[in-house]
């Protein structure tokens, strides 16, 4: 049945925004407490959708990944949704749920992603997708997707085998298994380990201490690592020296060094424009 004429359709509410703090600090906050932000296709739009405002905003300079839900980060994928769907709305829906992965992969931008509580399956591949992870106590990671008939979809295989090795990733990823903050900080799975509830506010602290350095800088350094990693090591240095000569002949350096020799704080003129994809 359609709309009746005349009657108001109530908006669905909004899952994923953003909330800007002092000094180009961003934060993209899930915000799905009924289903622990469960990925469902709304969300998976709205993510990608915010990370493309944070993407085109050049005042930006490093992003905090969070919840705005105590018990979890992000639970993985929507499943009840997931078990409505035919085969044909599934496939519709994977280059969706891959456009989410990848804007939260590609932010240009030092990403840090704040965990609390359970980052599974999908969570686990968004916090994956950021350059550091910051995680309480209360952290849970796993990839359970091989104990529902699925492979990890966002990145997930590629990502943890590359954070924490391939035998560790394997084991992991084919044993479904969860893994609490003591195990994820031996296997080298979480960056900075910080009491439970505290996540965030370490976060903003960590964002704040990184985006304090210049704009321009920080994005070519991380463009740098991002595609420098899988190359051999003469093409990497290539990959480098692109880097280095971006940041080298640009105001931010040329005000890096006069603020060092003035012994003053840096006043970084910032970005003209982002790094080039490759």
């Amino acid at each position: 049945m359609g709309t009746p004429p005349g009657a108001r359709v109530r908006p669905l509410p909004v899952t994923v925004r953003i909330e800007r703090q002092d000094g180009g600090v961003a934060a993209l906050v899930m915000d799905r407490p009924e289903a622990l932000n469960a990925v469902s296709t709304q969300q998976a739009r709205e993510l990608a959708a915010r990370c493309a405002e944070l993407a085109a905003d050049l005042s930006v300079r490093v992003v905090v990944l969070g919840s705005a839900v105590d018990r979890a980060f992000c639970v993985g994928a929507d499943l009840k949704e997931r078990a409505g769907l035919t085969d044909e709305e599934l496939a519709a829906q994977r280059p969706v749920s891959r456009a989410a992965y990848a804007s939260v992969l590609e932010l240009g931008v030092p990403t840090i992603a704040a965990v609390e509580g359970f980052a599974l399956g999908g969570g686990c591949e968004l916090a994956l997708a950021c350059d550091l992870i910051v995680a309480s106590e209360s952290a849970v990671f796993g990839l359970p997707e091989v104990s529902v008939g699925l492979v990890p979809g966002g990145g997930g295989t590629q990502l943890l085998s590359r954070r924490i090795g391939l035998n560790r990733a394997a084991d992991l990823i084919l044993t479904a298994r969860r893994v609490e903050i003591e195990e994820a900080w031996r296997l080298g799975l979480v960056d900075r380990r910080v009491p439970t509830g505290t996540s965030l506010t370490a976060s903003f602290e960590l964002a704040r201490q990184i985006a304090a350095h210049s704009p321009v800088a920080l994005r070519h350094a991380k463009w740098a690592l991002r595609q420098g990693y899988d190359l051999g090591l003469a093409p990497a240095l290539e990959v480098e020296d692109q880097a280095w000569r971006r940041a080298a002949f640009s105001p931010d350096r040329a005000e890096g060094i006069a603020a060092f020799n003035d012994r003053r704080a840096p006043r970084w003129p910032g970005p003209a424009s982002p790094p080039p994809a490759r």
